[in-house]
């Protein structure tokens, strides 16, 4: 069994459940349904084509920079012979997170996703249109089981936020639960059909499941490191007479 990882990371995401009408909300983390759609997107699926074979990969997201969620407001009109109609919405964002996600199948079909993915057919994006992908966004495809490829692989977090945490972090994993786990919970999140006239999505159990590891490396650690003097000043790179001395002009004392 190999594992495909993607990067999901982008200043908006949005990965919604429930949404529907005028609040569309997201979850905190990546749905199966949302990753599965957008791989379908790459390979060139219609509507109407059985996303079947995609929804029997295995599944299992890493929250490696939570974000956080925000809110937008939205306004749409239509115009009658009459009158004007307004409609409200509230939409929903993850702003900053990043996610190492996890797709568990045989070689043949990850290396063909794989593909698909670094040269899409249709658009791809993080729950909605509006949120392209950032590189890099296929890590690539690792020879391992899908829990232990995710607790190997390194941690995706921006630096800013990785020198916020301390010097270990529970790292949350949610992933499809093993047949007859304990301690799943059920979301409506496996698609069965993305036609637009008949969307159909079943349960699937899901476990969470925190995961230890060490945050910041020593590349990290040393950088820190750099930039601080023995006596505690912050050292940089800046020469504010550097300018001055191209012109060989006197400093005065």
């Amino acid at each position: 069994m190999c594992t495909l990882l993607l990067r999901l990371a982008a200043p908006l995401q949005a990965w919604g459940v429930g949404s529907k009408f005028s609040r569309r909300t997201t979850n905190r983390e990546p749905t199966k349904s949302g990753v599965i759609g957008l791989v379908a997107a790459a390979l060139g699926y219609s509507r109407n084509d059985s996303p079947e074979e995609l929804s029997r990969l295995g599944f299992a997201v890493r929250i490696d920079q939570p974000g956080r969620i925000i809110k937008d407001f939205h306004t749409a009109h239509t115009f009658g012979k009459r009158k004007r109609t307004s409609f409200i919405s509230y939409r929903y964002y993850l702003s900053d997170a990043i996610f190492l996600v996890g797709l568990a199948g045989s070689r043949d079909l990850l290396e063909k996703i794989e593909a698909a993915l670094q040269n899409p057919v249709f658009p791809i994006a993080l729950g909605r249109r509006s949120c392209p992908p950032a590189p890099p966004f296929v890590p690539g495809i690792v020879p391992k089981p899908l829990p232990e490829a995710l607790r190997e692989a390194p941690w995706q977090a921006a630096d800013w936020y990785k020198k916020k945490q301390p010097e270990e972090v529970s790292l949350e994993i949610v992933r499809d639960a093993a047949f007859g786990e304990p301690y799943g919970f059920e979301v409506r999140d496996l698609p069965l059909s993305f036609s637009q006239t008949y969307r159909r999505y079943a349960f699937r159990s899901v476990v969470s499941e925190p995961q230890a590891v060490l945050m910041k490396n020593e590349s990290t650690r040393d950088a820190q490191e750099d930039e601080t003097h023995a006596d505690g000043q912050t050292q940089t790179e800046h020469d504010a007479f550097g300018e001055l001395e191209a012109y060989d002009v006197p400093i005065q004392g």
